[in-house]
């Protein structure tokens, strides 16, 4: 069904996007510096601070009572050091459920209304989690290094609780007019983890190259530590699916530019207790030196951007999108021709569709099951942003979550599918073209409806697309172990990302499981999410099920019938013999 001239036809706009892609490269911008020194942050008074803030709270749930006693504290120190101050509460959801939070900002202003903000959360997962108190430290700090400085630039300090909750918060009331945002996360722990300037978002888009080298450099320069890059295979499957427990990933996603420095990266301290005193003051020098670079700069890049680092170099995001779309293009092409052959040889068609609804059906199953176990708070520890592993334990009570959640797929597999198919009416033969065609075309409706609002996620579905379009249309019968291997493999970007993301958050396959079902639940994961995935497993069944057809139907030929015992064909069944049969 599948004209191939066609196929080869329609790659000719796929190379001239890639010529359009390779003259769109951009050098990669450099850090901004400065001269002035960072010594200004007492690291031995900032050390002393931390370990006495640790020993006073040691426990600080979000929206509890040790939380809300730091808030004061924060909030005097800010006054202390002559920011305008200001103390907001609300009622945001975190990992122990709807709880009273608390947001205190701190203002000095500069000769300029445009502002850098820089924040740090106050409570714990897990205590006592002396670390991760340093970043709550090293704002005092600042505080009083900014009391009597001069500012191009107006300075914002915020203190935050309940991790994504407060970060939303703050970022809904701050509106616009943030130039760079700097969250601080564990400065001071034992462990370091790379990247240490973390860019991600939960929303397309990364920090821009500007902040995102200035911070790095400046975390040189201070602790001769590398701070790390991440990789084009990183970039790419942060963009394809956007997902990060750091807070910066709640701002970036609101188009506030941020990233978040810590030595720990994006998971932080973990809630260990152990400091090193001289780690934290070489991070504290280093926070000082990046937000006087970034204040003495003449104008800054506002907004996140959704573009790919090679080296030197940067792939502005229209030429992915150009170069998905062009690449898109071959398979549409196609399956718009098998189309038109399969109605002009008045094949069903339309019918498989809802077969592959059908298959469809059990995946979306179990992301409405999440929703529902989040609403009726069978899910208890489930918010809108990521949150790391450590703060959502896989207890038995998740296990049994987890258990609930297979019997649910079991369930849609075994009864809701075949229900689903026999209210589809659908009746014919897999071997078909009828149902190579269904799931060619369902499976590139899903690539381009991707493509117009994530084009990194579509470059994930492209091998799939035209691998299993290539195996369906053009008739091919496979061998029954190759049958099965063609899903498989089209399945292998989308397996890689989850590999990435087990191995970023380092989660193990049960804690995985459970983590995507948290972030159905909090609805991180929406409906649109849910709908294209579901769709995209629904057609890997289909095309396991279409191509399983067709080895079935070739190994059921036999081609030439045996005429005798143990196979032997019989006289005159050469063709220049004739049967004594026939003789007679």
């Amino acid at each position: 069904m599948l004209d191939p001239r066609i196929y080869r036809a329609a790659f000719l706009p796929a190379a001239l996007a890639v010529i359009l892609a390779a003259f769109s490269l951009e050098p990669r911008p450099g850090p901004l510096t400065t001269t002035l020194t960072a010594d200004a942050f007492e690291g031995p008074r900032a050390a002393r601070e931390l370990r006495e803030l640790a020993q006073l709270f040691p426990r600080r749930r979000a929206g509890g009572a040790a939380d809300a006693a730091l808030a004061g504290r924060v909030e005097a120190s800010f006054r202390e050091a002559g920011f305008d101050t200001s103390h907001h509460v609300f009622q945001g959801r975190t990992v122990s459920g709807e709880r009273e939070l608390s947001t205190v900002v701190g203002v000095r202003v500069g000769s300029s209304a445009r502002r850098l903000l820089v924040l740090a959360h106050r409570d714990a997962a897990n205590g006592p989690a002396a670390a991760e108190l340093s970043g709550t430290v090293a704002l005092l700090e600042l505080a009083r290094v900014f009391a009597g400085r001069k500012l191009r630039r107006t300075l914002v300090l915020a203190s935050t609780s309940g991790g994504g909750a407060g970060v939303a918060d703050l970022a809904e009331r701050a509106g616009g007019g943030v130039d760079a945002a700097l969250v601080l996360g564990d400065l001071a722990g034992p462990r370091l983890r790379r990247p240490m300037v973390v860019p991600w978002s939960n929303g397309l888009g990364t920090a821009p190259l500007v902040l995102r080298r200035t911070v790095e450099e400046a975390v040189r320069a201070e602790t001769g530590l590398a701070p790390g890059a991440p990789g084009l295979a990183a970039q790419l499957a942060r963009h394809a699916y956007p997902l990060t427990t750091g807070e910066q990933g709640e701002l970036a996603a609101r188009a506030v530019p941020a990233v978040l420095l810590g030595v720990s990266g994006e998971l932080g301290s973990g809630g260990s207790p152990d400091v090193s005193a001289g780690r934290f003051a070489a991070f504290g020098r280093a926070t000082l030196r990046a937000l006087t670079a970034l204040d003495g700069a003449p104008s800054l890049q506002r907004r996140p951007r959704a573009e790919l680092v090679a080296r030197r170099n940067v792939v502005p995001g229209w030429a992915i999108r150009l170069l998905v779309g062009a690449l898109l293009l071959p398979v549409l092409v196609a399956v718009v021709d098998a189309l038109a052959r399969a109605r002009r040889r008045r094949e069903p068609v339309g019918v498989w569709f809802g077969w592959i609804a059908a298959c469809a059906a059990p995946f979306l199953l179990v992301w409405l099951f999440a929703r529902l176990a989040a609403l009726t708070g069978v899910i208890g520890a489930s918010q809108g942003a990521p949150v790391a592993a450590d703060a959502t334990a896989l207890d038995g009570a998740a296990r049994g979550v987890l258990a609930a959640a297979g019997a649910v797929l079991l369930l849609g597999w075994v009864v809701v599918r075949p229900a689903i198919t026999r209210l589809a009416g659908v009746r014919g033969d897999l071997s078909s073209g009828g149902p190579a065609a269904a799931a060619a075309a369902t499976m590139c409706a899903v690539t381009a409806g991707v493509w117009l609002s994530n084009p990194f996620a579509a470059a994930m579905l492209l091998p799939a697309l035209h691998l299993w379009t290539l195996a369906t249309l053009t008739g091919a019968r496979l061998r029954r172990p190759a049958a099965l291997a063609v899903p498989l493999v089209g399945l292998a970007p989308l397996l890689g990302l989850a590999v990435h993301y087990a191995a970023a958050l380092e989660l193990g396959p049960a804690s995985a499981a459970w983590h995507a079902l948290l972030l159905a639940a909090g609805g991180h994961a929406g409906p649109g999410t849910a709908v294209a995935l579901a769709a995209v497993l629904g057609s890997a069944v289909a095309v396991a099920a279409v191509l399983w057809a067709r080895a079935s139907v070739e190994v059921a030929s036999p081609g030439v019938t045996p005429g005798g015992p143990l196979g032997y064909p019989g006289p005159g069944s050469l063709g220049g013999t004739q049967s004594g049969f026939a003789r007679r």
